[in-house]
């Protein structure tokens, strides 16, 4: 047998290791989730309370209002295309206008500390106002629909983006920007390779925050006046004390968060494959 012929058996049982102890890890993370849910289903079936429904009932209720739809439309029904649709449009509408923004603006102001000093008071205030509260001037300005949700979301999920984009430019490393220099690398050319890969990191933290904050930010501009949309359901569920409908509602919620992070993480992690070569190397 040829030394290639072993190392490729002995790569190949050391990445089957690796994958098999991955998993153990992930199914070993459950454990106390799975108590949690059992403790619930056990609780909510001796207190028989209508506010408090046992989670398999909450399940088989997610599962016909939304995943018990035909083959061909990926087991969604009507009723999922109508609250899935507009719901994931405002989201991901208002989350890339708040992206963009946010990383191009932040570039800016992270690259010309005086600006940043003489708007730091606004950038403050502005974070600290809670977006729901806008949403009566809003309504006011642009009444119920798309436009108002949208902005709704923008407001609310630009601060991470923006503040950790200034923070990532402004703490480039002062001997990439000087080696920069030295070798006549400047201007835009600059930014694409050596200002903009220096801040990802922090860049991608704060992408990842406002992620979930424009989930949440989804929902409360959906429960005011909506008739499609998850929010507008929970709304509609809560008014009718149809209590196993709303909890489904939430659960489907608590899926999406994690579904959302979990694929962005394996997006970052994948974009930034490169910054954890190089931290090893310098290291």
């Amino acid at each position: 047998m040829s030394t290639d012929q072993i190392t490729g058996r002995t790569s190949g049982r050391g990445g089957a290791g690796r994958a098999l102890r991955t998993a153990l890890s992930g199914v070993g993370r459950l454990w106390l989730f799975a108590l949690l849910v059992a403790v619930w289903e056990v609780a909510a079936r001796a207190a028989a309370d209508q506010f408090f429904p046992p989670p398999s009932q909450i399940v088989r209720t997610l599962y016909e209002i939304w995943f018990s739809g035909p083959v061909d439309r990926l087991f969604l029904t009507e009723k999922a295309v109508d609250d899935f649709k507009p719901s994931f449009t405002n989201l991901f509408t208002g989350w890339a206008i708040a992206a963009v923004a946010g990383v191009a603006l932040g570039v800016v102001i992270g690259r010309f500390r005086t600006l940043g000093d003489v708007l730091d008071p606004v950038l403050q205030f502005g974070r600290s106002v809670p977006p729901p509260t806008l949403i009566p001037f809003l309504l006011a300005v642009l009444d119920l629909g798309a436009p108002m949700q949208i902005t709704t979301i923008v407001f609310g999920v630009i601060w991470p983006v923006l503040l950790n984009t200034i923070d990532g430019v402004r703490t480039v490393d002062r001997l990439q920007l000087d080696t920069a220099r030295v070798f006549g690398i400047g201007g835009t050319l600059r930014l694409r390779r050596v200002i903009l890969p220096a801040a990802a990191p922090k860049i991608f933290a704060g992408l990842r925050v406002s992620l979930g904050f424009a989930l949440i930010l989804m929902v409360i501009s959906e429960l005011v006046g909506n008739s499609f949309g998850i929010g507008a359901h929970l709304t509609t569920a809560q008014q009718t004390l149809q209590m196993t409908e709303m909890w489904a509602g939430i659960v489907l919620l608590g899926v999406l968060g994690c579904l959302f992070n979990l694929v962005f993480q394996l997006l970052e992690r994948r974009m930034l494959a490169w910054h954890g070569g190089a931290r090893q190397l310098a290291s």
